[in-house]
């Protein structure tokens, strides 16, 4: 049942990826964001990821980053992190694959999916984690600047320079497209 769900969700999300200015492509290998419109580069940035190591993100405080398809859903200013651009994490794929792993409920399962269907943020508390999206580094000491040009840093987001991050938002809007792949 939970599978068909997610077919008819990506059949929706492809007619409306179809409309979209932009998308955003993560490498997760090359740590790269690309910003790409009609299958060209318009801007690529280096970013840091969760300090977890490559693997996929699987659960809440496993300091790794997803891979997937995600939107932004939020844009908004960021104490901590200069600005936050929110992701739509989890995903349904996401929720399939914890349901199937018994790493959540059906009940929180059905949440996830829910908010989808009504073009929500999906929970940021079930054992999947939240709060995963593409930020600044806060105050750009020289320190924090090092720090993000050698290593993975973050909690499980994507980590750009604050200028960088000034740049990307002209590019984006809330429902932007996000792959993030390795």
């Amino acid at each position: 049942m939970y599978k068909i769900v997610f077919i008819i969700l990506c059949l929706f999300c492809t007619v409306a990826s179809a409309s979209e200015e932009v998308e955003l492509i993560v490498i997760r290998s090359e740590h790269k964001l690309l910003v790409v419109k009609n299958d060209v580069v318009l801007s690529s940035f280096r970013v840091a990821f969760g300090s977890g190591g490559r693997k996929a993100k699987l659960q809440q405080g496993d300091h790794t980053t997803p891979k997937g398809k995600y939107r932004i859903k939020r844009v908004r200013d960021s104490d901590r992190f200069y600005s936050f651009l929110q992701l739509d994490y989890p995903s349904v794929n996401d929720a399939i694959t914890a349901l199937e792993s018994h790493l959540i409920t059906k009940a929180d399962y059905n949440a996830i999916v829910d908010a989808h269907i009504a073009g929500k943020i999906p929970p940021q508390n079930t054992p999947l984690g939240g709060s995963i999206g593409i930020h600044g580094i806060g105050v750009e000491t020289q320190d924090r600047i090092e720090i993000h040009q050698i290593a993975d840093w973050t909690q499980g987001c994507i980590a750009l320079r604050n200028d960088e991050i000034d740049v990307l938002k002209r590019y984006i809007k809330v429902g932007t497209e996000v792959t993030i792949i390795d």
